[in-house]
């Protein structure tokens, strides 16, 4: 095993390029197709489209962008560390951790944030890259710890923005190409394979890879080791001793990184709240291996598409059993694929096409589907929806769910499972029989990380607050260290350390960016305050055409609504609403109507209208007054 700096050039490197981004401008700001947003852009809203960026920029209190005057952040300093995580800490997803030594920075991780209840029209959600962009020319690399979406799943939007060359294990990397494809980001992006062992040398940092278990495979941990000392950041872990897929997590490397001295552990916080140690991902072979040999039709199990371990485990069943495999779903067919490219997966006599779905007899066949969390376009779904092409299921067929319960899931996971029932067939969840084990350390693994690491400094990460709070406790706790030894931080926070010290200093100001089909939007809370606004009050639309040199009226009002307490179409609603502005526009004189007297008289409108409701319904809808001279 390698243990200290190796050059970049010794590592097997893969270089990916695409064509630059193409131009896709936002509804907003193209003619044709939809009409324009009414919503005028407030605080700092910047809109992506392909190369070209449209910025509205309002007095928020925030950091500066791109390009504004020089702070503190730069100012070079060459004889401390800086760890500052955009995302992941406080929350769970959008993992992403700078670490900075003089002029040189490492980015740990560029993951997504799957969207939430209210954020209207949001897909997903990535972290604020503005420090990066800010500082573009330090960020020398960029590391993947594993493959999962919270933690590379941003990564196009960060290329975007940041050049420089992206480290991942092979599974990782074959992950990530197709996402950089989609956004036709290559040849501007560099991918560099590394195994488990090997070290980097990246500016200042030398980083080692390190093999971890988790529920995915060819996953590290980092030792990155800097002139003041060695930061180890766990990545996504636990102590997995006989794994389905690959080896078992290299503690001796952990424990001998121990002895040598460790200024700081990172370390997932997950789990921290279950006690005991968690199982490997074997154990659930006997529930699994009983569904099989219970089962006299079709068995469908739906699981993440990431889970290899869980995917190698019905395919070894399969064989048993005398079943074929089909994968249903892109994202099932294509993680089979790459995890038998790089050699994790075994299909060997056990994988079948999905166009022989109807040649196979009900008892011969094994689906494996992705959509496990209950996604209305998800593979699952569509299957017990009847309305997939080429698979379906009927009386008598089995269901096995192996997958936890994302939270917030919870309601489209009782759907899926309704509809399933009305096919007539068996369900079975992780409630019911032990088919699912969390890939994430309990307290014992988080225990036998600290105790084989030995860290100077301990950081939890990878949480929200309450989990980063618990594994402070634990650790001061159940191992004695002292409460200013563990630094509990959240993203944006910013640590200081040298050799003999370590400390939160300022915080970075970061928010989340928003994510659509079409593009990405930088913004703050207001905007989807407002689009929430919208969603549960409606809106008004107020039109009034005057005379463009006279100011005279041209006719009534026009009023639109959409959304406004069912009032959308009454005849009668409208009628009165059209006198209210007929009215208001009446008292202002004509002249006042036109040129420089515009802005005045549509706030006048509005706010006759807003009073107007307000009064009678108590509802406040966004009205948007329009005044066309002619």
């Amino acid at each position: 095993m390698k243990s200290g700096p190796a050059s970049a050039s010794a590592t097997s490197a893969v270089t990916i390029t695409s064509p630059i981004f193409p131009v896709r401008f936002m509804t907003s700001f193209r003619s044709g197709g939809k009409k324009p947003s009414l919503i005028a852009p407030t605080d700092k809203v910047r809109y992506y489209a392909g190369r070209f960026s449209f910025s509205f920029v309002g007095d928020t209190g925030r950091g500066s962008g791109v390009g504004a005057r020089k702070d503190a952040w730069d100012i070079v300093n060459d004889t401390r560390l800086e760890i500052i995580p955009l995302g992941g800490l406080g929350e769970f997803g959008m993992n992403c951790m700078v670490l900075r030594y003089g002029a040189d920075i490492i980015v740990v991780d560029a993951g997504l944030m799957f969207s939430e209840v209210g954020h209207f029209g949001v897909d997903s959600m990535t972290p604020d890259f503005t420090f990066l962009e800010r500082h573009r020319e330090q960020v020398r690399a960029i590391i993947l710890t594993h493959s999962h979406e919270d933690h590379i799943g941003s990564l196009p939007f960060l290329l975007k923005k940041v050049k420089a060359p992206v480290y991942g294990t092979p599974y990782t990397l074959r992950v990530v190409e197709p996402r950089l494809e989609e956004h036709r980001l290559w040849p501007s992006a560099e991918l560099r394979s590394v195994q488990a062992g090997d070290a980097i040398q990246v500016g200042a940092f030398s980083v080692e890879y390190i093999r971890v278990s988790h529920s995915t495979v060819d996953c590290c941990a980092l030792a990155i080791t800097t002139p003041i000392g060695t930061i180890v950041h766990t990545g996504d872990f636990k102590f997995d001793a006989t794994p389905v897929c690959g080896d078992p997590i290299d503690v001796n490397r952990l424990r001998e990184l121990g002895r040598r001295g460790v200024l700081a552990l990172l370390s997932d916080s997950t789990n921290v709240e279950r006690p005991g140690q968690m199982p490997s991902e074997r154990v659930v072979i006997p529930a699994l291996e009983d569904i099989f040999d219970r089962a006299t039709g079709r068995i469908f199990v739906s699981c993440f598409a990431s889970s290899i371990h869980r995917i190698q485990i019905i395919f070894d069943l399969a064989r048993q059993f005398g079943r074929q495999v089909v994968a249903v779903g892109r994202a099932m067919e294509r993680n089979i694929e790459l995890a038998e490219r790089t050699g994790f997966l075994d299909t060997a006599g056990a994988l079948a096409s999905l166009k022989d779905f109807k040649r196979f007899h009900p008892s011969e066949m094994v689906v494996l589907a992705s959509g496990c969390q209950g996604e209305p376009m998800g593979a699952m779904w569509r299957i017990a929806d009847r309305s997939h092409r080429q698979a379906w299921m009927e009386a008598g067929d089995t269901v096995a769910l192996s997958a936890r319960q994302i939270p917030g899931n919870e309601k489209a996971i009782s759907k899926l499972i309704n509809r399933c029932y009305r096919n007539e067939v068996s369900v079975i969840d992780s409630t019911q029989a032990r088919i699912h084990v969390s890939g994430h350390g309990a307290q014992e693994d988080l225990r036998l990380m600290l105790e084989a690491v030995r860290p100077k400094y301990f950081i939890p990460i990878h949480g929200e607050y309450r989990q980063l709070y618990q594994h402070k406790l634990f650790a001061c706790q159940t191992l004695g260290y002292a409460p200013d030894r563990v630094l509990l931080i959240e993203s944006g926070d910013v640590v200081t350390l040298d050799s003999e010290t370590a400390q939160i200093g300022d915080k970075i100001v970061v928010h989340r960016v928003y994510i659509d089909d079409t593009c990405s939007l930088e913004l703050d809370e207001t905007l989807l305050r407002d689009r929430r606004r919208l969603a549960y009050e409606g809106v008004i639309i107020a039109g009034v055409a005057v005379e463009e040199s006279t100011g005279s009226l041209l006719g009534p009002p026009e009023i639109t609504t959409r959304g406004y307490l069912g009032v959308d179409g009454d005849e009668d609603e409208i009628a009165e609403l059209r006198d209210v502005v007929l009215a208001a526009a009446e008292a202002v004189p004509p002249s006042d109507r036109v040129n420089g007297g515009k802005e005045r008289f549509q706030e006048h409108l509005r706010l006759a209208l807003k009073r107007h409701i307000l009064r009678l319904t108590g509802q406040k809808p966004t009205i948007v007054p329009l005044v066309i001279a002619v």
